[in-house]
């Protein structure tokens, strides 16, 4: 499905997320290496940023001299056309794209410093991910894919943890179903709940309701909410929807790889 063939009506001015009644546990710090005393009252700070992508005469620029601060606790919109680089802006912040030239430092950790090994631990341990497409493990119960990432991390409590966090998202009567017997709104939400079940500081989000229908959008979006509110979690956001958008702290708006306007809610 495009995601240009959904939009969430979202009224902004009668949305309040400290009304949402979905609960969830707090966060706890975690030390990490290569820290950044200049970038540490930001959540994600960029500088710079240049990216090309593919090879030959079929190579983009996808990202040109981006730099931007996320500020801890913040929800940040990126918005712009297709192809405008926000997809791609976020998989740099998640460590998932490493750029051509300039710096990225999360949560004061300089992740340019990072080798293979290092960068996928830190990730692991501070970036929640959640994707369009939900990318769940289709072999595995909705259990076994949000316990996947606490025992990748060697937590012995990973069950116990995957458990309450799927029923912090509504779904402890699902804990057994396997991908294929869910809908797509609880699809989205194991993958939200295997996404913050490690207390990540920052969760990114590409397109969450981008697959669903109008209510289970706005489910998905109040458990986003609910927990940048319960957690103090940063959320950054792709979507193509001005509702969804005017939700968060701020909007950032792309376009040819460039930030065109940053502007507050």
């Amino acid at each position: 499905m495009s995601t240009d063939a959904f939009r969430l009506n979202l009224d902004p001015d009668a949305f309040d997320p400290n009304s949402l009644q979905i609960g969830f546990p707090s966060m706890s710090g975690k030390a990490d290496p290569v820290r950044d005393p200049h970038a540490i009252a930001h959540a994600i700070s960029l500088a710079d940023l240049d990216l090309s992508l593919g090879r030959g005469a079929a190579r983009v620029h996808v990202l040109r001299g981006i730099s931007l601060d996320v500020a801890k606790g913040e929800a940040v919109g990126l918005v712009g056309p297709s192809g405008s680089g926000k997809s791609t802006l976020l998989m740099v912040m998640a460590g998932l794209e490493r750029p051509d030239s300039g710096s990225i430092v999360v949560e004061g950790t300089d992740l340019g410093r990072l080798d293979e090994d290092a960068l996928a631990r830190f990730r692991g341990r501070r970036i929640g991910i959640v994707f369009q497409a939900f990318h769940l493990v289709p072999t595995m119960t909705a259990l076994e894919n949000v316990a996947l990432p606490l025992e990748l991390a060697d937590k012995p409590d990973a069950h116990a943890r995957a458990k309450a966090e799927l029923e912090a998202v509504g779904l402890g009567h699902r804990l057994h179903h396997y991908p294929a017997q869910l809908s797509g709104g609880e699809q989205q939400r194991v993958a939200i709940a295997r996404a913050i079940a490690p207390d990540p500081a920052i969760l990114v989000a590409d397109e969450p309701t981008g697959n669903l229908d109008e209510a289970t959008g706005r489910q998905i979006v109040d458990l986003l909410f609910a927990l940048k509110r319960d957690r103090g979690a940063t959320l950054v956001l792709v979507t193509h929807d001005p509702g969804l958008a005017r939700l968060c702290d701020r909007t950032v708006s792309l376009r040819s790889g460039r930030v065109e306007a940053a502007l507050a809610a």
